[in-house]
């Protein structure tokens, strides 16, 4: 694990959704129009677009994931007052991310797995159950959890945390599969379904999703 921080991006105007994220984009109107018109709320100078990342969501109080942030999803992440943030790959954080990271004093746990394909996947139990007890800890809260797409390595992250929750797994598997859509993957399923939870501490489990699903 790689532990960096407590941590002026280029503020490009986009525009997110489902698929990802677009740049905004001007087109000179076909004809001059004197007619009164109705002023956009985005024309207001000052005012920012709030673009959450690719496939964001809320986990539990003060937990979120999501896909890799890019630099226009800066001004929404700021909003969440993160004080961490645990990235599943093993390449470098780009160096405008760190420096977002610095100058809001949000620290890094980076733990490198790999991002393999089936039949080929191996996943470090080590890694998971450290990560774990790193968004278990409340004085790492408000934190984001995301690996490139927020899919398969976050999908396995949460899945574990929801065993320790008390999630049944038809619960488990329909989240995981919700964010994986036709990348699901059976053995981060089985992952998930195997990884054993008794070593960690009940007592630090986020109180808003710790009842039985």
């Amino acid at each position: 694990m790689r532990i960096e921080g407590p941590y002026d991006y280029d503020n490009t105007p986009m525009c997110q959704n489902a698929i990802g994220a677009t740049k905004l984009q001007s087109f000179p109107a076909a004809e001059a129009d004197n007619s009164p018109q109705e002023k956009n709320s985005f024309d207001s100078p000052g005012e920012e677009l709030l673009a959450p990342p690719l496939n964001f969501s809320m986990v539990d109080y003060g937990v979120f994931r999501s896909g890799f942030p890019e630099p226009a999803n800066f001004s929404f992440l700021r909003t969440l007052g993160l004080r961490s943030i645990i990235y599943l790959c093993p390449e470098p954080y780009p160096v405008a991310n760190a420096e977002f990271l610095k100058a809001n004093g949000i620290r890094l746990f980076q733990f490198g797995i790999e991002g393999s394909k089936e039949p080929f996947v191996n996943i470090p139990e080590d890694s998971i159950r450290e990560a774990l007890e790193i968004v278990l800890d409340e004085k790492n809260r408000p934190l984001l959890i995301h690996c490139k797409r927020g899919k398969h390595r976050t999908g396995c992250l949460v899945g574990c945390l929801r065993k320790l929750q008390r999630w049944c797994l038809t619960s488990i598997f329909y989240e995981y599969q919700r964010f994986a859509a036709d990348k699901a993957r059976v053995s981060d399923q089985r992952f998930i379904e195997l990884f054993e939870i008794s070593s960690l501490k009940e007592s630090c489990v986020p109180v808003s999703s710790s009842k039985g699903q």
